[in-house]
């Protein structure tokens, strides 16, 4: 690891969020942070996928997992307050925001049909979420630091399938704007990267996923779809110093597709 490179993460810590297993985004982005020296945190929601996660920490070096609910105010005070008495932990150089959720019912049929309840659970795992943890991360970034989110092209066009969770997503994109112009001046940034679909636990979940890969290889001016790698190449980037001049933007990595017109 060469020190004087300003993606060196060496002696830093990056909490990281939304990881389900190794095809997660969040995954390809922990990994690439510890690869560049970071000591990385993960976090789990509920027991079902805590043992995957668990194994997953146990392969960074220094790697821990640990539980966050993000529909929890309590469970998200205790996991900063944890990390607050980890002396490897203690402050947060990094904070990388991999949630979303919509119910399956939404992202089929019209979405005029969206229910109140549907439209509020999607807002609230998928955009809430940010600015909670951004709030409690903010007394752990004495230094600065950078935030960064994931989003997609359905923010900004209508996906079919896609419905309130793009509602969502435009939310939270305006959301990394103004938490960009609170948290600027105590020197944290904040960004999303808007990824092309890849073929993820979530996104396997929107019906015509398959035949969305396949229309974005045919479109997208490089012809093919983009990796996590490449998603958490870029995350590294803005993450780190270099990145040092970027808040509240949203980076597309989708292979060009989002230039395309006709």
């Amino acid at each position: 690891m060469n020190p004087s490179n300003p993606a060196n993460f060496q002696g830093k810590h990056a909490l990281v969020l939304g990881v389900a297993n190794e095809r997660s985004i969040a995954w390809s982005i922990a990994k690439t942070l510890a690869g560049a020296g970071a000591t990385v945190t993960l976090t789990y929601q509920g027991e079902r996928i805590r043992a995957k996660v668990e194994e997953l920490a146990s392969s960074l070096p220094n790697g821990k997992a640990l539980p966050c609910d993000v529909q929890d105010d309590q469970q998200m005070d205790e996991l900063f307050e944890e990390l607050r008495n980890d002396p490897d932990r203690k402050t947060i150089d990094a904070l990388v925001h991999s949630v979303a959720f919509a119910l399956k019912e939404e992202l089929e049929g019209r979405f005029v049909l969206t229910s109140r309840k549907g439209f509020l659970l999607a807002h609230e795992i998928s955009v809430y979420s940010l600015i909670a943890l951004a709030r409690r991360a903010e007394t752990l970034m004495p230094h600065g630091a950078s935030i960064l989110t994931l989003s997609y092209l359905g923010a900004e066009r209508a996906i079919p399938n896609y419905n309130v969770m793009g509602v969502a997503k435009a939310a939270l994109e305006a959301s990394v704007r103004y938490l960009a112009a609170d948290l600027g001046p105590h020197r944290i940034r904040i960004n999303a990267i808007s990824a092309g679909p890849i073929n993820t636990l979530a996104a396997r979940g929107i019906r015509g996923f398959t035949e969305m890969l396949q229309y974005v290889r045919e479109k997208a001016p490089l012809k093919r779809n983009v990796t996590q790698q490449e998603v958490a190449d870029t995350a590294l980037f803005l993450l780190s110093p270099l990145a040092g001049g970027i808040t509240g933007e949203v980076l597309h990595v989708d292979a060009g597709f989002n230039i395309q017109g006709m």
